[in-house]
């Protein structure tokens, strides 16, 4: 059974990593705005327009797209004092106590997708990339054109004539995030483990 978990938190914890990578991207490409914007407004006195916006949409995407990586490490902010005194003295009930915490932890996370997924839908239904819309500008048949006319129906998050920017990729990353989370706190609640690997730990040389 244990084998089988191993097998399964393979493919997740390296969706997590990968996750957390392109988290720091974004990081990267948001310090080179900010840059750009102090230079901009401190030399040539003409600021980049919308980088309020910018740094809040970029916060939405760092924070969840680094989560599962986050819960993964077990880095997750908590107060595990209790859990740490019991561990040396009963470490079985430690053990049964930290299953239960992931557990309950997984559902909170489960429940999270499950408000944010219609949210997303609905967020994505008002681009109308594949409906026609009722009002605005009807399809040309230019993919590129149609495109750029769905991205400007979509839901937007910002200031119109500053920087305006879809919803719904945020609400995907936040769906995606919990979603992924949910998924290694039931394994780690499943296996036990604090940090799920990538293979099974008995495996490796000593």
């Amino acid at each position: 059974m244990n084998e089988f978990l191993h097998r399964i938190s393979a493919p997740v914890i390296s969706v997590a990593i990968v996750s957390n990578a392109i988290g720091t991207l974004v990081i990267f490409l948001l310090v080179g705005v900010m840059n750009v914007d102090i230079i901009a407004r401190g030399v040539f006195h003409a600021p980049l327009r919308g980088v309020v916006e910018i740094v809040i949409f970029s916060l939405i995407l760092i924070v969840f797209l680094q989560l599962p990586d986050v819960v993964r490490s077990n880095r997750l902010t908590r107060s595990d004092g209790f859990l740490v005194f019991m561990g040396d003295r009963k470490p079985r009930f430690a053990n049964m106590a930290t299953r239960l915490i992931d557990l309950i932890s997984a559902i909170f996370m489960g429940l999270i997708a499950w408000t944010v997924f219609p949210e997303f839908v609905e967020s994505i239904e008002t681009c109308h990339f594949i409906t026609p819309p009722e009002f605005g500008t009807p399809p040309t048949g230019e993919f590129f054109a149609d495109l750029a006319s769905a991205f400007a129906r979509c839901e937007y998050f910002g200031t119109p004539g500053i920087f305006t920017a879809p919803w719904w990729p945020a609400k995907l990353a936040i769906f995606f995030s919990v979603t992924l989370c949910c998924i290694i706190f039931l394994l780690k609640a499943a296996t036990g483990l604090r940090k799920p690997v990538l293979v099974d730990e008995s495996e490796s040389p000593v």
